[in-house]
């Protein structure tokens, strides 16, 4: 509800802003021709004050023959057709006084023309013909036709002065009404504001209340959950110690017993071979293998494949359960936090790889990498199965490049182990980190364990841990470990 008032708040004052704006300008806009009405009155008065300067000068010229008159009329004369420019251009907005202008201009041409017969008729002595010239131009009228003119367009200018003043009048008052309403507007919103401001603060002092009241025994209840987790966890634990250790005492019997049966085989089938007749003559002691064929060979073969397939399948079963344990072994153990030289740990690390690199045509090279705080045998292990990896996986028949790197991050660092390999799919990614699940071809030793495991590790020192993978186009492994790991409850807890 307050985001809405807010919003409608903010959108008022934008109508408010935008309305001021648009009224400002338009009363500037009515001002500008307010005066320009002023101006056009006032030009027009200075036109006619000329006309009527050239008029007297030129009267009192005939009359006193003095030169003063006669240079008074021509400063008059020159400055008329000035007069008479700046008002056409003054008027071209409007145009009825635009034909006004120009009707007043054809009139100054013959009125100012008579002037000039009139005083060149009297600079020649004839100033009876000068005055009988005088009381013509009278008769016919010309000054009070420029007059009329002259009071024709200040009318014009004077409707169109009442006309704008009160557009800008009407302009100035809607200003104020919208600035009024739209400040009422914003006070009513900025009250509303309040007041569900001050129901906001009652209702959080409320909840605040009742989570305090929540919270008196949420360290308890934490408590008590933890110590049930620590228990559950302890619990898979002990389990998985169990079931693998149970596993193992009939898995030695199985393997006991198909040991003593290979070694039986070979009695079995030379008995076999005696009773079909196959040994005519006594058979040999040193013979490894009696002479079958037929059924028999066929048998003899089928029983070794199956014997083949058990050893095999004991094998596998014998490697998880000890996997098992080992995972078990580990969980139970107490990580240390100590200084360590990361890339003097990395360089053991690839030593002891070294003869599978070197089978694997992989060259391991070794960047700069922050030293850290955490639990080292951790570190070996994770770099351990990470490299181990890359070299395992390398593209057949192309030379490996493996690389790892580090820098930090706002108190983490963050190490890269890359290879050129044959990549995973990307909707493998999680699959990989998932115990006894593995990606891609199954034509590598392995039970699916590491990356689990690695993972794993990873997370209880406080990290993460993801990889960025195409088929065909190698992959990165990327850890993220804080600079300065402690042993913290969930440490102990784990």
């Amino acid at each position: 509800m307050q985001i809405l008032l807010l919003l409608a708040a903010f959108l008022v004052l934008v109508a408010i802003s935008a309305t001021s704006v648009v009224l400002v300008n338009k009363a500037r806009d009515d001002s500008a021709w307010v005066i320009h009405t002023i101006e056009v009155e006032n030009q027009t008065h200075a036109l006619l004050l000329e006309i009527r300067r050239a008029e007297s000068s030129a009267r009192g010229y005939i009359l006193t023959r003095t030169p003063e008159f006669l240079d008074d009329y021509r400063s008059a004369v020159a400055a008329i057709p000035p007069e008479v420019a700046k008002l056409g251009t003054l008027t071209a907005d409007n145009p009825a006084q635009r034909d006004n202008v120009g009707n007043l201009r054809a009139m100054l041409t013959t009125h100012l023309a008579l002037f000039e017969r009139e005083i060149d008729t009297a600079s020649k002595g004839d100033v009876a013909g000068a005055t009988a010239m005088v009381r013509d131009a009278a008769i016919g009228k010309t000054a009070e036709a420029i007059q009329n003119l002259a009071e024709s367009m200040l009318a014009e200018e004077t409707r169109l002065f009442e006309l704008r003043s009160s557009n800008a009048d009407r302009t100035q008052r809607l200003s104020s009404t919208v600035t009024i309403a739209g400040s009422g507007l914003v006070v009513a919103f900025a009250a509303i504001s309040i007041v569900l401001l001050r129901r906001s603060a009652l209702a959080r002092d409320d909840a605040e209340a009742a989570l305090r009241d929540a919270n008196l025994n949420l360290e308890a209840t934490v408590d008590e959950r933890t110590a049930d987790l620590r228990e559950a966890n302890a619990e898979i634990q002990r389990f998985a110690y169990i079931v693998s250790h149970d596993l193992r005492s009939p898995l030695v019997n199985i393997m006991g017993f198909t040991s003593e049966l290979e070694e039986l085989r070979t009695d079995i089938f030379r008995r076999i071979a005696e009773l079909g007749g196959n040994a005519a003559t006594a058979p040999d002691p040193l013979a490894t293998e009696p002479a079958l064929d037929g059924p028999d060979q066929k048998l003899s073969q089928d029983f070794s494949e199956a014997l083949s397939f058990i050893k095999s399948s004991i094998g596998k079963m014998d490697r998880l359960i000890s996997a098992i344990l080992s995972l078990t072994r580990e969980g139970r153990r107490q990580f240390e936090p100590v200084p360590i030289d990361t890339r003097q740990l990395i360089e053991n690390v690839v030593r002891t790889l070294a003869h599978q690199a070197a089978e694997a045509e992989a060259e391991v090279t070794i960047g700069n990498l922050p030293n850290v705080i955490s639990d080292r045998l951790a570190l070996e292990q994770i770099f351990s199965n990470l490299i181990d990896n890359a070299i395992k996986y390398l593209k057949p028949g192309v030379p490996g490049a493996i690389s790892v790197t580090g820098r930090t991050k706002l108190g983490f660092a963050i190490f890269e182990v890359a290879d050129n390999g044959r990549g995973i799919d990307p909707k493998d990614h999680q699959r990989i980190f998932d115990l006894f699940r593995r990606a891609g071809p199954q034509d590598r030793p392995g039970q699916g364990i590491g990356l689990a495991h690695v993972r794993a590790l990873v997370r209880r020192l406080g990290g993460t841990m993801s990889v960025n993978s195409e088929l065909n186009s190698g992959s990165t492994f990327t850890i993220t470990l804080p600079l300065h790991w402690a042993t913290s409850k969930r440490n102990k807890d784990a």
